[in-house]
């Protein structure tokens, strides 16, 4: 069955067409462009007056809803798949905390069951484990108890399932540096985060494998003049895909801009970074079995860390063009192609081109979603 979505603004991001068509046929994307889809008989949505641009993809989401990965249930990824697709988002990696070995295990078999069964709403890509293998000094807000290095070899547990796409480790600890290559050759991306470790130390990790940042800038060496740390290897280095949560409380938008300007949309990868707490009222509520408290938009452990966030991705998008004043196709970019890349799934995800998944967001001209359609079925509409 084909649908054809007409008369859009299509951002491919790739590409704009300021009035075109994306044809899709069963959960493919069949032609994207002027006139495509005239003649073809099929189901038809007017787009006219909308954005037409490609799912969101979130890296880096912990959970929303009243959910968190943690949970470990199909219940919880559900959840939360229900509520990021009504924010534009397609697909996701449903995100872990530094905790015990049988609990991140059980947040990954849960993954993979809705991987294996689709849920509803946006679809898991798999996990992104955040820790365990942490600097305790950059903790954040991951329980410090549970805070280890890689050289109990737990973590080829976590690997066995096959759907790591993503870890974030201090790799200038030493028993951390065999996890990258590890991790690498089973198709993970590997992040630097939580983590003290100087330039030179991720110029050293990026040789290993290492090619993203966590949350750049949060929970990381800073510039200083003589010493650029973490934070100036991130921006730096060409071989970095810098995560980077544009809430307006993580980041000042001043360095929102600097990233995107050093970076690029090629390279500058927008998060949430989202915890349970998000898209709900402000109030008490549980990150690793600490007490969070969200309120006006943040999120604070009781000693006032920042413990993840409650932006969603199409907020994020429109603080992007808010604080850096890049063009659309880059802020979209920045939120779908980038982050497709950084995790090796841009052969279907990120971009409106024939052949990809037909995972698609229609915006209105001020960036709120509409409609957001996933794997060629529409998912939500406003």
């Amino acid at each position: 069955m084909k649908t054809a979505i007409k008369g859009g603004k299509v951002v491919t991001p790739l590409e704009v067409f300021e009035q075109a068509d994306v044809l899709i046929e069963d959960s493919a994307i069949v032609a994207v462009g002027p006139g495509v889809a005239a003649g073809e008989h099929c189901e038809t949505i007017d787009a006219a007056g909308h954005v037409i641009a490609p799912g969101f993809v979130d890296i880096h989401v912990h959970g929303s809803a009243g959910h968190d990965t943690m949970d470990g249930t199909r219940e919880a990824i559900e959840g939360m798949a229900d509520h990021f697709v009504k924010h534009g988002v397609a697909s996701f990696l449903p995100t872990t905390l530094t905790m015990a070995a049988e609990d991140i295990m059980a947040a990954i078999r849960a993954v993979h069951e809705c991987q294996q069964n689709p849920v509803a709403g946006a679809q898991p890509l798999g996990v992104h484990l955040e820790g365990p293998y942490i600097d305790s000094a950059k903790k954040g807000a991951q329980p410090v108890q549970h805070v280890r290095t890689a050289a109990d070899l737990d973590y080829q547990g976590f690997f066995s399932l096959g759907n790591v796409r993503m870890i974030s480790l201090a790799p200038e600890i030493d028993d951390n540096r065999a996890l990258i290559g590890y991790a690498r050759t089973r198709g993970a991306a590997v992040a630097v985060g939580h983590s003290s470790a100087s330039f030179e130390q991720v110029v050293e990790a990026v040789r290993l494998g290492v090619n993203q940042s966590t949350h750049t800038f949060n929970q990381m060496e800073a510039i200083h003049h003589r010493k650029p740390g973490a934070v100036g290897a991130a921006l730096m280095l060409d071989d970095i895909y810098a995560q980077f949560i544009a809430d307006g409380v993580h980041l000042h938008p001043a360095i929102v801009k600097m990233i995107v300007r050093l970076k690029g949309p090629e390279r500058a990868t927008l998060i949430t970074d989202a915890i349970r707490g998000a898209g709900m009222p402000d109030g008490e509520y549980e990150l690793g079995g600490q007490p969070v408290t969200v309120k006006d938009g943040a999120v604070r452990l009781k000693d006032g860390t920042l413990a993840g966030s409650t932006l969603t991705m199409d907020r994020g998008v429109r603080n992007i063009a808010a604080f850096s004043g890049a063009p659309l196709r880059e802020c979209i970019q920045m939120a779908t192609l980038t982050p497709a890349r950084s995790i090796g799934v841009a052969n279907r995800k990120g971009s409106l081109e024939p052949g990809k998944d037909a995972d698609i967001v229609l915006l209105s001209p001020d960036l709120q979603v509409v409609a957001t359609i996933v794997m060629g079925k529409i998912a939500y509409r406003a």
